[in-house]
């Protein structure tokens, strides 16, 4: 980890300047060494990674993160020829490692009407990638003591009691029985809890979509707050007894509205003040300014192999709903400093914002084998647990996760490593998730380990 600290350059440079008198001085007094500049040199880079405050990478150096720069190519080279042929419209990509910056590259438009080319500073409607931040801010408050995660939801939310099993036969009719085991905590952080997101085709699925965002997802429902929405999974039947099976769900919604219940501030100010402000993360949140907006990348859907604008695009103001599913927008760069914190072991400069062992309890796999091959799932992440059995690239202990937009990030601790892929458009393709990592762990030239 001594690496990532050497990309804070400014803060290095000023501790330099401050031990220029303390150097003068050593360089009078010895007699050997110090007159070799190899040595001087080294001596000030000790200093600097030893006394510099953590931060994101900022210098682009392919080799000195140990990726090889004409292997990093290969993923160029797929990304334009996807964007030339409008299966793709536009991206922009982060790798960092070892403290460098391995890769930072833009790709094609934002607007595939007006050819207006992708930026580094586009901002994306990041969906699902919501959760890993909802998911760290619950456990913020876990560190402060205001629950355990054994807990049952129904202590501080009494709308969850007595929660009950949806149970379809064949001809598709329905008998409820009392859930064996109460909704407890850590089922919301690791979609245990029996819930649904309303994503499927199945009857209960499709209960959920419509009670939670309208019929056809067409947000005409009655919800003006996190609360509204999430006391009505409260109304809802299970998919199976908490604890029972891993099942994809809005369960972040309920973590959201604990967040608010806990700490008395609505989610937004709470992510604002405990997190964003913090990883100076200023483009992420629930709604944007006038300038914010006009940086936001435009919503595109893919049909045919082919992309065109959406009709619709995402609310960029006026959301009240503080989502823990989904809502925010961010950039590749603020969510960039949001992984290296989790890399850093919860530390951003001279901030802790989480603990180690929170982080160490959170990528672990909560679940077993109920996710999938060589997958398991921690506390708001999914967990690669063996690499034959999952057939991909990576490492054991990676962790990472996607937005229904098409965006992805992936952490791995043992090869000190970051990489994130933003794009805007519907609907989800795991392809390109699949193959961004494949193409970037083909282009890692040495492992750490």
């Amino acid at each position: 980890m001594v690496f990532l600290v050497f990309s804070a350059l400014e803060e290095g440079i000023k501790i330099i300047c401050h031990i220029q008198t303390f150097l003068l001085g050593l360089l009078i007094i010895s007699k050997q060494n110090f007159y070799d500049m190899k040595f001087l040199l080294s001596f000030i880079f000790l200093f600097v990674v030893l006394f510099a405050p953590a931060q994101i990478p900022s210098i682009l150096n392919p080799a000195r993160a140990g990726f090889s720069s004409e292997r990093l190519l290969r993923f160029d080279a797929y990304m334009e020829q996807k964007i030339e042929s409008e299966e793709l419209v536009g991206a922009v990509c982060l790798i960092t490692r070892n403290g460098y910056l391995a890769h930072q590259k833009t790709y094609g438009f934002r607007n595939l009407e007006t050819k207006a080319p992708m930026q580094n500073d586009q901002i994306f409607y990041i969906q699902s990638m919501t959760k890993p931040i909802i998911s760290v801010g619950i456990m913020m408050l876990y560190e402060e003591g205001y629950f355990e995660l054994n807990d049952p939801v129904s202590k501080y939310l009494p709308e969850f009691q007595n929660m009950k099993v949806a149970n379809f036969n064949e001809q598709n009719q329905v008998a409820y029985t009392p859930a064996a085991e109460p909704i407890r905590i850590w089922h919301l952080l690791s979609h245990t809890a029996g819930l649904s997101h309303g994503l499927g085709n199945s009857t209960l699925d499709v209960m959920y979509r419509d009670s939670l965002y309208g019929v056809n997802f067409s947000g005409k429902v009655p919800h003006k707050t996190i609360r509204d929405r999430a006391l009505v999974l409260a109304k809802l039947p299970l998919v199976a007894t908490p604890g029972q099976k891993w099942y994809y769900s809005a369960a972040p919604d309920v973590l959201s509205l604990l967040i608010e219940q806990f700490s008395g501030m609505t989610t937004a100010d709470f992510l604002k003040q405990r997190i964003f402000e913090p990883l100076e993360m200023n483009d992420t949140g629930y709604n944007l300014t006038e300038e914010q907006a006009a940086r936001v990348a435009n919503l595109h859907l893919l049909k045919d192999q082919k992309q065109t604008k959406a009709p619709f695009q995402t609310p960029t103001n006026g959301n009240t709903i503080f989502g823990g599913t989904h809502g925010l927008f961010s950039t590749a760069t603020d969510y960039l400093k949001f992984c290296t914190m989790l890399l850093q072991d919860g530390k951003y400069k001279d901030q802790q914002l989480l603990s180690p062992k929170t982080i160490e309890l959170m990528t672990s796999n909560h679940v077993g084998d109920k996710y999938e091959k060589g997958v398991g799932f921690g506390l708001g992440f999914g967990v690669r647990t063996d690499l034959a059995d999952s057939k991909m690239l990576g490492t054991a202990g990676q962790f990472h996760w996607t937005g229904a937009y098409n965006t992805y990030f992936f952490i791995d601790p043992k090869e000190n490593l970051v990489a994130i892929l933003m794009m805007q458009f519907a609907p989800y393709s795991d392809n390109y998730n699949r193959a961004f990592r494949q193409f970037v762990y083909q282009a890692v030239a040495n492992v750490n380990h």
